[in-house]
């Protein structure tokens, strides 16, 4: 088969890490640290090659690398994080063809790239999730009852590294890297979920760094950059407004945050709530239902449409609240039966309704 793997430049990558924050939902990292990622692989020289997942070969091993922790705990080790990939490679007596993100992020996505870009291998375009979420199960491989392990966690620094062989379900898996990550200081790196090239092919969203670096160049473009997103998205303004407070607590290896906002321009009646666990999981205008998880919730700044990750909002701040569609994986029984479990642990007890039904009412 004739190679078309491409390289991706410096810019690419930078509309990757602002891009992929949109589907964020105000989690998957501050992208900040994610524009260090590429800043970094630039100055040392790697190359970022990427690979449309229909061109993986079928028995290629493909491995999911990310963070995971609480929002608040962002730190990264280049060393640390391959030395996790290459102890999964060690203990499962294979070699990685190539890395898939776990999910869209401005942080988490770019750490998955950095992996593959130090190890020589490709990135795909594509990823576990369509968007940010805030548990490691939650996942569309999980709908399709793809494993979990084996899977590797380690540290900041990779000073422990623990193999986690097998386990009862996808949410023991959760719980054991969750645990991990509270006790190393709210961070630890996974790679798991080792995907042959036929899965690649059906499991993960499909050609989703791509769709990000579309949004990433149409921020850096657009004349009105917030507009040209809901439509390259089919999105909705949830609410424009200013942050009247902000709250957040970290704590067993999440940061959750609750934030109210009053609205200015056509929302100057109303008032706007959301809250969040890494990502944000439900927003209200005034008392009502606005949106909830799967569908994506996200905050961006009023004026360039930059994500403001949710752990970074403060009191005065002036943002923009996106509502994206949720990839329709989640929109099935089983994926909204993953995310119903995930709510109502997190205290969210509403049913779930579709952004656009809510919007039209």
């Amino acid at each position: 088969m004739i190679s078309r793997l491409k390289i991706l430049n410096h810019q690419d990558l930078l509309d990757l890490a602002n891009g992929s924050s949109i589907f964020s939902a105000g989690g998957g990292g501050d992208p900040a640290a994610g524009r260090k990622i590429v800043d970094k692989l630039a100055s040392e020289g790697y190359d970022v090659e990427i690979v449309a997942p229909s061109e993986i070969p079928d028995g290629a091993k493909v491995v999911n690398f990310a963070c995971v922790g609480a929002t608040t705990s962002i730190d990264y080790d280049s060393d640390a994080a391959v030395r996790t990939l290459r102890t999964l490679e060690e203990y499962g007596n294979f070699s990685s063809h190539a890395i898939i993100p776990v999910e869209l992020g401005g942080f988490n996505t770019l750490v998955a790239v950095d992996v593959a870009a130090r190890c020589h291998i490709p990135i795909v375009d594509g990823d576990g999730a369509g968007r940010s979420v805030p548990e490691v199960h939650l996942k569309v491989y999980t709908i399709d009852d793809i494993s979990l392990t084996p899977m590797v966690v380690a540290d900041l620094h990779a000073k422990n590294i623990i193999i986690v062989k097998e386990i009862i379900d996808s949410k023991a898996g959760e719980r054991i890297a969750r645990n991990l990550a509270a006790e190393w200081n709210h961070s630890a790196y996974t790679a798991r979920r080792i995907l042959t090239g036929v899965q690649a092919k059906s499991s993960p969203i499909q050609l989703s760094l791509s769709r990000s670096m579309r949004i990433g160049r149409i921020l850096r473009l657009a004349a009105d950059p917030i507009d040209a997103v809901m439509k390259e998205t089919e999105g909705f303004k949830l609410f424009e407004g200013i942050v009247d407070c902000s709250g957040q607590e970290t704590k067993d290896g999440f940061t959750f945050i609750e934030a109210r906002l009053h609205g200015n321009h056509e929302f100057a009646e109303s008032t706007f709530e959301f809250k969040a666990k890494n990502e944000v999981l439900v927003a209200y205008r005034s008392g009502r239902l606005a949106a909830i998880a799967p569908d994506i919730i996200t905050p961006v700044n009023m004026e360039t449409c930059m994500c403001i990750t949710a752990e970074k909002i403060k009191k005065g701040d002036k943002l923009v609240v996106l509502g994206l569609p949720a990839p329709q994986r989640w929109r099935t029984s089983k994926g909204l039966e993953l995310w119903k479990d995930v709510l109502q642990r997190s205290e969210v007890l509403e049913d779930y309704v579709p952004i656009e039904h809510l919007q039209s009412v």
